[in-house]
This record gives structure tokens, sequence and C-alpha cells, in this order.
């Protein structure tokens, strides 16, 4: 297989969520054009309650003009560590701390156009928010939390209550036991 390699890098626009750019990308004699998103690192936690409950949240997205149920989750800020940013969106999120977490594993959201990681976290040993908080977010969003039994999640995902592909392949990585090893795959630096 060819490696595609970018000869010249045009911006095309720039949010603080992403940067679109143009990448005109050469493999021996051989051109052609790639549109790309580069996105930061990206985090994931599954937060586990000693009684065997997921926290769960229920946000608007406004991509699909509906809520959906998801776990947290979020960018991780400049500078900042995935672990510390993994646990920064869990209390952001549900007001949960958690005093034990562990890497579950790596994955790219989507590869054909995006540059960025996602990695995703198990969080367990839960500290409960203070009695009284129940608004979470930040920004604007509008998070309502949930809990549900962690055996309830395949049926959840089967029915399509939960459709957010990055929250299943969460759940999949959980199943698979991962937290017990390192990350399965190839893994790279986040950008």
């Amino acid at each position: 297989m060819r490696s595609w390699r970018p000869t010249d890098v045009q911006s095309l626009f720039r949010h603080p969520i992403f940067e679109l750019e143009r990448h005109q990308l050469a493999a021996g004699e051989e051109r052609r054009e790639a549109l790309v998103l580069t996105a930061p690192h990206w985090i994931n936690v599954v937060p586990l309650l000693a009684d065997g409950r997921v926290l769960l949240i229920r946000q608007w997205r406004f991509g699909i003009q509906a809520p959906t149920l998801e776990i947290p989750g979020g960018m991780v800020d400049p500078g900042e560590d995935p672990e510390r940013a993994a646990r920064r969106e869990l209390e952001e999120e549900t007001g949960y701390r958690a005093r034990k977490i562990r890497r579950l594993g790596v994955t790219h959201p989507n590869p054909a156009f995006l540059s960025n990681e996602l990695s995703t976290w198990l969080a367990s040993d839960l500290e409960a928010p203070p009695a009284g908080r129940e608004v979470y977010g930040v920004e604007g969003e509008e998070i309502r939390v949930e809990t549900v039994a962690l055996t309830a999640i395949p049926g959840l995902i089967a029915s399509g209550e939960i459709t957010h592909s990055l929250v299943v392949a969460a759940f999949y990585l959980l199943g698979l036991g991962a937290a017990d090893g390192p990350s399965r795959g190839p893994h790279t630096e986040p950008r």
C-alpha cells in the first residue's frame, strides 16, 4: 500500500473545535487532494458506580437536532493530559469525581477525514457531587444525568436508545475487558 504524503497544506477554516485543511498529496508520481479536519484529542469516560450502574448523560445534539444518551466526554485542552481531561469532563458533566481511572483504549473517530484520536477511560470508586447540584455542563451545555445498570447497556444500544458511535465503541472496549491491559491497536501521541 502506498503512503500518501502531504506536499502542501492549506487552512480553509479555523474554529476552536477543529480546523479544515486542504491537503495536496503525493504517492510517487501520483497526486491527489484531500480535505482533513484537524481536531484535538477527544476523551470518553465510562463512569461505573459501585452498585453496577453507569452514569449517563442526556443532552441536545445540534448535528441531529435531537437529544442523545451518552457517556461524559469532550476535548483535551491544549497542554492537558488525556487522563486529566477525562477527570475534568466527568466532573463537569456529572458532578462526580473518580478516585480510580484507567484507560480502556484508543480509537480513531473517523480516519477518512479526521486527524484526531479518542481515548476511552473507565472511572470507578466515584465520589458523588454535593447535594443540591442539578445542572451540569459548561458553555451552554444542557445536560441531564441518568443512571442505568451496566447490564442494560446492550439493550439500549440494540433498541436505538444509544446511537452515538463513539459511545457504542466505548462500551465495546469495556466489554473486551481492555481495562485489564494496555490499549489495543496503534497509538500515537495527541496532536
